[in-house]
């Protein structure tokens, strides 16, 4: 452990300090080897299954530099650079840029959930459901860009189609479980869980319109649309997963 704090300590003090003072990489040059320490900083996090926040780490090795530099301002680029490291990481391992990508979107703190998830989105690939699954995540995300949702939540008064009915039922019926899963970091299972709303979805996008002239019948639609996507994106955001 004390081998690993040290390590660890070395190559974020480094990253942070050099990132500080603007001599970040460009290009092929590296010349203080910045980008084999954020592999690093990957490795004993990961390989270790160490729970540290990667921000709150930075925020430590700023702070060794007061008095010295003004190091705060780095840390954003920081966590960027060692995220960006990942790919390449996880390509040693065959595991896809997409699938890395899919995870890491929203930058979580913790490598090793990180790693989790990106293991658990990888082996689900391999599910029947996952290829429909991810077309589906695609299109509400096209969906949704579109649109400036009113809001979030479905009234269920709303839903008229059956398909709707139906995907708003199972929806509730699984998210609840998927969601439990996840927080126990049970990844592969709350997407299995999750993978079985994958013929409701089907019949909604057979047999409901959603952008209708009724703005309330509209937005609530969106609505069950959002609510469907934010349960994949508490692992991951499938949109950018490639078929």
């Amino acid at each position: 452990a004390i081998a690993q704090a040290i390590a660890l300590a070395d190559r974020l003090d480094s990253l942070v300090g050099i990132f500080a003072i603007g001599e970040k990489p460009g290009g092929d040059k590296d010349p203080f080897a910045l980008r084999r320490a954020a592999l690093a900083v990957l490795r004993i996090i990961v390989e270790n299954q160490l729970s540290l926040d990667l921000a709150e780490l930075c925020q430590v090795a700023a702070d060794g530099y007061a008095n010295q530099i003004e190091a705060h301002a780095a840390i954003a680029e920081v966590i960027e650079f060692v995220f960006d490291r990942q790919r390449a990481y996880y390509q040693e391992k065959n595991i896809g840029f997409d699938v890395v990508d899919a995870v890491a979107y929203s930058r979580p703190g913790l490598l090793h959930d990180c790693d989790l998830r990106i293991r658990a989105v990888q082996e689900f690939q391999s599910h029947e459901a996952a290829p429909a699954l991810a077309a589906a995540n695609k299109r509400i995300s096209n969906i949704l860009k579109k649109q400036d949702q009113a809001t979030h939540t479905v009234d269920q008064k709303l839903l008229q189609e059956n398909a709707e009915k139906e995907l708003f039922e199972q929806l509730q019926a699984l998210r609840e479980g998927a969601a439990e899963h996840f927080s126990q970091g049970n990844y592969l299972q709350g997407l299995e869980r999750l993978a079985e709303l994958r013929p409701a979805v089907d019949m909604f996008f057979d047999q409901v319109m959603v952008m209708v002239d009724d703005v309330a019948v509209k937005n609530n639609r969106l609505a069950l649309l959002y609510q469907l996507l934010q349960s994949f994106r508490l692992v991951a955001d499938f949109s950018r997963i490639q078929p």
